[in-house]
């Protein structure tokens, strides 16, 4: 079973290909039309990125990130998420990498399998970065930044509920 679970991705791109094939596809042309439509993605979302995590890596170097945190950790008391992941929260809806840099630094300071190891771990398996409505093409987001806003925090706290439920953690 292991050796079938080595080949699987080998098996999927075999069978794309033998289909592609059987179906009469230029299967060389299809990947190279992807390819090119690849490319062309990452240079319309290449700029949204570059000033996102320039941005993230400022508010990081300047303090301001450890003063929000501070400022932040009394209401994530009584919201029953652990302070520490105030970080992780800040940090999650602009930008995924800077999201998962904190959680690594959680999880190596306090443990993979502690609460709040956890609970980093879920909240970032249960939200997802918001600010990529620029890197979309969305020029028009009135009501969408607040909604996802919400719904990042909704994430948060129910991240931090499921953990304590299911594991027994406390603050």
């Amino acid at each position: 079973m292991s050796a079938l679970a080595d080949m699987a991705a080998a098996l999927v791109i075999a069978g794309a290909a033998l289909w592609g094939v059987l179906s009469g596809t230029d299967v060389f042309q299809a990947m190279l039309d992807g390819v090119a439509e690849g490319l062309r993605t990452l240079l319309r979302i290449f700029p949204s990125l570059v000033a996102l995590l320039t941005a993230v890596y400022m508010l990081r170097a300047s303090g301001a990130l450890e003063l929000l945190t501070n400022l932040l950790s009394p209401l994530l008391g009584l919201l029953g998420i652990p302070p520490e992941t105030a970080p992780l929260m800040l940090l999650r809806p602009v930008s995924g990498s800077g999201a998962l840099a904190a959680a690594t630094e959680l999880m190596a300071q306090y443990g993979p399998d502690s609460y709040i190891g956890r609970t980093a771990a879920v909240m970032l398996g249960s939200t997802e970065t918001t600010f990529y409505f620029g890197a979309a093409g969305i020029k028009h987001t009135r009501w969408a930044v607040p909604a996802a806003l919400c719904a990042d925090v909704v994430g948060f706290a129910a991240s931090a509920f499921a953990v304590r439920l299911l594991w027994g953690g406390t603050l």
